[in-house]
């Protein structure tokens, strides 16, 4: 659908009233103007009404209808494409929402075609319909506006991923020993996301700072700032990620350690079990040999039989005893 429609002239919006084939009308008209169409999530018939108006290339079209790109910057003739991948970042569940805009841009309209909810662009219509000298710099103005939004989204994201991030380090780090290993994870894919979004971009402003655009050089002091943000955040990024492998190493670390101690305590308690059925097996054996009633056994048919029997069990008992305490199993 179309979300708004408006002519820019001198520094000042002129709202269309009427279709979109007279926008661009009056737009040419004026000569010194410039047409900003904004879509959201326009169906093939929607578009079908803007590239009957400008020469649109057909593969460009259909990434901005269907979506799903990489952050890039394509030339058609005359034509700048650009695609960003704006995020949004959900705090009830520390996930981060992955948009897209398509911009076209010639030397007298922008066509902004935007997907998911990620970083709505009417507060950037306003930001720079308040600034007449961003206005007057035509299309390239609002590519930078844009942009300079979407990478300050970025930093405010970056700077939440980080909290998260400590309050993962505080559990792996904490006494409980809770299992955090799926919410390690899922950070990890939700900072893979991020670097996905952010980290193709780079290149693509590097091209417009190093003045590669033509349409873009009025702006190039603009964008150089964005990039200087942009790298400031592709550090970060890269930062959240190793901290992140290292906190998963570490959890599994303490955890493991955790198992040995257990496993560890355990053999001590198996030790020291087989070491009491050792010594109260030598008297058993001995009662049970003398329980078999045989008539002919040593010392059977004896008075001092008994109490001998009795003296010879707490002796073997003692001596075992000894043996392992001194082998450190008891």
């Amino acid at each position: 659908m179309i979300v708004d429609k408006a002519i820019y002239r001198g520094g000042v919006r002129e709202t269309v009233s009427g279709d979109i084939s007279e926008a661009f009308s009056a737009a040419r008209a004026r000569g010194d103007s410039f047409l900003w169409i904004g879509l959201h999530e326009p169906t093939q018939e929607e578009f079908d009404l803007i590239t009957r108006e400008v020469r649109l290339h057909p593969l460009a079209v259909e990434d901005a209808i269907h979506a799903h790109q990489r952050p890039k910057l394509e030339r058609y003739d005359d034509t700048l494409f650009v695609v960003l991948k704006p995020l949004l970042y959900v705090e009830e569940t520390s996930d981060i929402e992955v948009g897209e805009i398509n911009l076209f841009l010639g030397s007298d309209f922008v066509i902004s075609v935007r997907h998911g909810q990620a970083n709505p662009l009417g507060g950037v219509r306003r930001r720079v319909e308040a600034d007449p000298d961003l206005l007057s710099t035509g299309p390239a103005g609002v590519l930078y506006a844009i942009c300079d939004q979407v990478v300050d989204t970025y930093a405010e994201i970056s700077h939440e991923v980080e909290l998260d991030l400590i309050a993962l380090e505080r559990r792996v780090f904490s006494g409980e020993r809770d299992d955090v290993t799926a919410d390690i994870y899922s950070l990890k894919r939700e900072v893979l996301e991020f670097r996905t979004a952010q980290d193709p971009l780079v290149p693509v402003l590097e091209e417009i700072v190093k003045g590669r655009v033509a349409l873009c050089d009025g702006t190039r002091d603009h964008f150089r700032d964005v990039l200087d943000h942009l790298l400031r955040v592709d550090s970060q990024v890269d930062e959240h990620n190793e901290l992140l492998t290292s906190a998963l190493s570490a959890h599994l670390a303490l955890v493991g350690r955790d198992q040995n101690k257990v496993a560890m305590q355990q053999n001590a308690d198996m030790r020291k079990i087989s070491s009491w059925a050792a010594v109260i097996a030598v008297p058993t054996m001995i009662a049970g040999i003398y329980g078999m009633n045989f008539d002919h056994m040593p010392e059977l048919h004896w008075s001092l039989g008994y109490p001998l029997s009795l003296c010879l069990m707490v002796v073997a008992v003692i001596v075992v005893h000894r043996l392992l305490r001194r082998s450190g199993w008891l």
